[in-house]
């Protein structure tokens, strides 16, 4: 059985290092022309599923995750539930000793009152919760247990540093965890396949990664009747996302990561998300010429929150 997993395993992964290498020359020289003038550094992976196709720049360096992290979390979450050690519905009971704040709802809970895992999880992958995030990171063993899940999975990017032994110069470097725009791209491609796991675990980690809250950014430039199942991180000096798109013409997966970055603004206007705006717009519209999309001037000032 051991044998046979690692045989499939070993197919899926040169399945996909094979369609990394069909370089889409059209798409690769428009990001190139995007990003020329961008004040930090980036990184990117994109690449249209049937076809194969892809294009990227810097995809295979090391940037921080920011609150993406909270994929490889799912993931250990869900191994634990796999093995039988959690379930997706087990009772808990919040504490505020565990509130942290930053994004999310879970830190204005009162203390004791009762909640459930798949309740972390929703709020982790759909509010970025950090209390949550913490939350579960801490049930599935810590960094120190996803980490080694990683590597068995063959991920050697991908790395939690927070509260983890070992890891503090990383965590100094790379904040609470680092991944490659390739590799968090491979991640999010083999949850929506399948590949994670069982079927139906990975069915209900799509489901989760399908409901952002955060949609004024890549996801602002793609039609609202589309699925997409994303993550987004977001620390002043890096801004940066993951999504796979479920498009009409064709499926496809793009991660942009960014760090360094000269404009640490909040605003709407911030030079990394405005990038990632015009990045987003114009993959959809290259992989989808016959339903181009475009964000109403109108929708734009609105979420702006500016009067038109």
């Amino acid at each position: 059985m051991k044998k046979t997993f690692l045989i499939i395993h070993l197919l899926i992964f040169s399945q996909w290092t094979l369609a990394q290498n069909q370089l889409d020359e059209e798409l690769q020289n428009k990001i190139q022309e995007q990003i020329k003038d961008f004040k930090g550094e980036i990184g990117i992976y994109v690449q249209h599923l049937p076809s194969g196709k892809s294009a990227s720049f810097q995809a295979d360096s090391i940037f921080p995750t920011a609150s993406i992290v909270k994929i490889p979390i799912l993931l250990g979450v869900f191994d634990k539930i796999e093995t039988g050690n959690l379930s997706f519905h087990q009772p808990l009971i919040y504490r505020d000793s565990i509130k942290y704040g930053g994004s999310g709802l879970m830190q204005f809970y009162k203390d004791s009152v009762k909640t459930e895992l798949r309740t972390l999880l929703a709020l982790m992958m759909s509010y970025s919760d950090n209390t949550t995030s913490l939350w579960s990171q801490a049930l599935a063993g810590g960094g120190s247990t996803i980490n080694p899940l990683m590597e068995k999975l063959g991920y050697e990017a991908t790395r939690i540093n927070s509260r983890t032994p070992g890891r503090e110069k990383n965590w100094e470097k790379y904040g609470w965890g680092q991944t490659s725009p390739r590799e968090i791209s491979k991640m999010l491609v083999q949850i929506y396949r399948g590949e994670v796991f069982s079927p139906e675990a990975s069915e209900l980690m799509y489901r989760l990664l399908s409901n952002s809250y955060y949609h004024d950014y890549a996801l602002s430039q793609i039609p609202p009747y589309v699925n997409v199942a994303s993550k987004q991180g977001m620390v002043n000096e890096s801004r940066s996302e993951v999504f796979l798109v479920n498009a009409p013409e064709g499926d496809y997966v793009c991660a942009i990561l960014t760090k360094n970055n000269e404009d640490q603004s909040w605003s709407y206007t911030n030079e990394a998300w405005e990038l990632t705006r015009k990045l987003s717009r114009l993959i959809w519209n290259h992989f989808n010429p016959n339903h181009p999309y475009y964000a109403s001037e109108k929708m734009k000032k609105y979420q702006e929150g500016l009067p038109y």
